[in-house]
């Protein structure tokens, strides 16, 4: 079967090819042709699944657990039955058990509807499982980029390749490499904390990161607010590039208690400006030196 069309061909399960020819009955051979359309009704035919023999299975491949549209969908089933089955799996560990290859919401609802899933159950590995999983989402188009950069990222995390990574997703690897770039570059913490997201693209994801500087990931993610993801990653974008408040100077005074300078220290350069008005401003430039030469005379005299 071949990985690039994986989820086409487990679709068509054991669709009927073309007639052979004739060939003399034998018993041996009706038996075996008997067996064999068996095998591909039973590849073919629909089965309802009890919800709670029902895992969740493959990888995370949503970021908004979306409430509303499960309650939308219970609905439209309650009222116009289960009309697209889901695909499962016999779970390779507990008999009796299945795991979701796609069709995730589906299952939420049923449960919640209490009612049984109409599903295609299909023999897969799990490398088969996640291709699958990859491409029933492409095919779907209601994922947004930064969660199909999430579901690259887990491929590759679990050692796929990425060839695998680019059918999957029916996508080139020059787009894999830039959702991978983003994934890496953006803290799994502040990407929770956004959620999905659907109108930020890859430009403005990276750009979001290059505002991070030496914020922690939790300091980021404590900024998404918002009851949308999109206004949650605006939230944090504004934020974000709204520069620092300037730190206020510190004031140098005299003796007898009036301001004499300011002082601001930045990235290494510190900056003395001279308030006062009766020369002291002019006596301070002319005797740099001087002060200078106290200043290195005083560090000798510490290191005696």
């Amino acid at each position: 079967m071949a990985r690039k069309n994986l989820l086409e061909n487990l679709m068509k399960g054991g669709e009927d090819s073309p007639p052979s020819p004739a060939q003399p009955r034998r018993s041996a051979g009706a038996i075996g042709a008997v067996s064999q359309s068996l095998a591909d009704l039973k590849m073919r035919a629909l089965v309802e699944v009890p919800p709670d023999l029902i895992d969740d299975a493959g990888l995370d491949d949503r970021l908004d657990s979306d409430p509303e549209g499960i309650a939308a969908l219970c609905e439209s089933i309650r009222e116009y039955g289960q009309q697209v089955p889901v695909m499962l799996r016999h779970s390779p560990s507990t008999e009796g058990r299945f795991e979701i290859v796609y069709g995730r919401r589906r299952v939420a609802a049923l449960k919640q509807l209490r009612q049984p899933v109409r599903a295609m159950v299909r023999d897969l590995s799990d490398k088969d499982l996640i291709v699958a999983q990859g491409q029933e989402n492409s095919a779907r188009r209601d994922l947004t980029f930064i969660e199909k950069a999430r579901f690259a990222q887990q491929m590759e995390q679990g050692g796929f390749d990425r060839k695998v990574i680019c059918d999957a997703l029916h996508i080139d690897k020059t787009v894999v490499s830039r959702m991978l770039t983003v994934a890496d570059a953006v803290p799994e913490p502040v990407i929770r904390a956004i959620g999905a997201a659907p109108s930020a693209g890859r430009d403005r994801w990276m750009a979001l990161a290059k505002l991070f500087g030496d914020r922690t990931p939790q300091e980021v993610a404590a900024l998404a607010h918002g009851e949308t993801s999109d206004s949650r990653f605006k939230a944090v974008y504004t934020a974000l590039a709204r520069p620092k408040p300037a730190a206020a100077p510190e004031v140098v005074t005299g003796a007898d208690g009036r301001a004499l300078a300011q002082v601001r220290r930045k990235r290494g350069q510190t900056t003395v400006t001279v308030t006062s008005e009766d020369g002291f401003d002019i006596w301070l430039i002319e005797n740099f030196d001087r002060l200078h030469r106290d200043y290195l005379a005083g560090l000798g005299e510490d290191e005696q």
